[in-house]
């Protein structure tokens, strides 16, 4: 029988950690956590994103994650923790779950994801338009 995402979303759900917003809020203040945006280009022009957060779309995680790749983004190998986030937390909870496969260490899906964020008056940062 074919998968659908809601079975792909409960598979990851089932291994990850999630965290609230008022504790990635904290995180945010540490220098050992780093909050990547898993959202496309257009919605983070369009709404913005958490500060400081570094931009790696859904359908190019893993060729951003791993070192062999020659789209590698070096964020992902300075040894720090990382809070993934999406629109809502759909997408987030699926790149946790392979951010976890692939060997990054402690990484964490942002409850309710950008949304969230955005309806709790969290900071935002204004990205230009690409």
């Amino acid at each position: 029988m074919a998968k659908s995402f809601k079975d792909y979303l409960a598979a990851a759900n089932a291994v990850i950690e999630t965290c609230s917003v008022q504790d990635a809020a904290r995180l945010l203040e540490s220098d050992d956590w780093l909050f990547v945006d898993v959202r496309d280009a257009n919605e983070l022009a369009k709404e913005g994103k958490i500060p400081g957060a570094v931009h790696a779309s859904r359908g190019l995680l893993e060729f951003k994650i791993d070192p062999a790749s020659p789209m590698h983004d070096p964020v992902f190998a300075e040894g720090k923790s990382f809070v993934f986030y999406c629109g809502t937390g759909g997408r987030s909870a699926l790149a946790t779950k392979v951010a976890l496969e692939m060997g990054l260490g402690k990484s964490v899906s942002l409850a309710g994801g950008f949304g969230a964020w955005k309806a709790a008056g969290a900071p935002i940062e204004k990205v230009g338009s690409k």
